[in-house]
């Protein structure tokens, strides 16, 4: 007879649970990690800080060619996806995105690198991404312990952006900058791509890794329209692919943003015939290109 270590109690889309309590992630979600590096191509230079020891926090930098030492650069704040259980600001796949991002846009980007289920189940992605925003704002005087951040970031232009469940942080990130305000920073907006919402399949294995979870109305992964209109920016991008499965959810966040109250301004893109995270997984296809346009073009547009 079998052994009731191995029956399975749960099977969600990232690991699968067993009746004992262990938990094990499918081989697929396996974080593969590699150091900061100066990219020859785009100038574009990267390295890693520590921001929190308890919890462990940190984050990877990367800052873009310097043509003029004097000019001050928009900053943007960015949340990784994975589901909340892997995936890295260190992995390969993150560590060129946000090169093509810094080097496009000519902005400074922060990627936090957070806590992760099983190890820190939800709420720690949140929090630990908070504390990494509350980091950043410490530099705002010009005598914080990042000199690239003392020198050359526009705190006026600071903007926060993730894709899938990274979108879903992005998205709680700004309610808690609407809400209690982050001192001496200014977000001007927000880019949400392929964001996780609930209202699917997923969101059990959501609720799973988020032990202290409201439910299925829980704001974090149902936002109400009271948390849409308190988004502390001033202008959201939402980017759709026509063949994600979470296309739906994100098309809802949409709509209800645009009839919430909040007085920003939102548009949204779409990639035809493409799927989730497309552009990690295709970086120099034509969308994928176009995708980091986009993300690069909303940053730097004049107010």
């Amino acid at each position: 007879m079998e052994s009731t270590n191995n029956e399975i109690a749960h099977e969600f889309r990232f690991f699968r649970v067993y009746k004992d309590g262990r938990v094990e992630k499918f081989e697929w979600t396996q974080n593969q990690k590699i150091p900061p590096s100066d990219d020859p191509i785009t100038g574009v230079q990267s390295k890693d800080v520590v921001i929190s020891t308890e919890p462990s926090i940190s984050a990877r930098i990367f800052l873009p060619k310097i043509h003029d030492p004097t000019q001050k650069l928009p900053l943007l704040f960015y949340i990784h996806g994975g589901g909340f259980c892997f995936e890295s600001a260190f992995s390969p796949l993150y560590h060129n995105h946000l090169i093509s991002l810094a080097s496009k846009a000519n902005a400074i980007a922060v990627s936090i690198e957070y806590g992760l289920f099983p190890e820190r189940p939800i709420p720690a992605c949140y929090e630990d991404s908070w504390a990494g925003l509350q980091w950043v704002a410490s530099h705002v005087n010009r005598n914080g312990s990042e000199s690239w951040l003392n020198k050359y970031a526009d705190f006026n232009r600071v903007f926060i952006g993730g894709d899938s469940g990274g979108g879903n942080v992005s998205h709680t990130l700004a309610v808690r900058v609407g809400s209690i305000g982050l001192p001496g920073i200014k977000v001007v907006g927000v880019i949400l791509v392929h964001p996780f919402f609930g209202g699917m399949e997923d969101d059990q294995m959501w609720l799973y890794m988020c032990p202290t979870n409201g439910g299925l109305e829980d704001p974090r992964l149902k936002p109400p329209q009271e948390d849409l209109a308190k988004l502390g920016c001033e202008r959201v991008l939402i980017i759709f692919a026509e063949k994600d499965h979470l296309r739906g959810v994100g098309e809802c966040y949409y709509k209800e943003l645009k009839k919430s109250g909040w007085v920003g301004t939102v548009e949204a893109v779409e990639h035809e015939g493409e799927g989730h995270i497309f552009h990690l997984m295709k970086p120099d296809c034509e969308k994928a290109v176009d995708l980091v346009n986009r993300f690069a073009s909303f940053i730097n547009q004049q107010e």
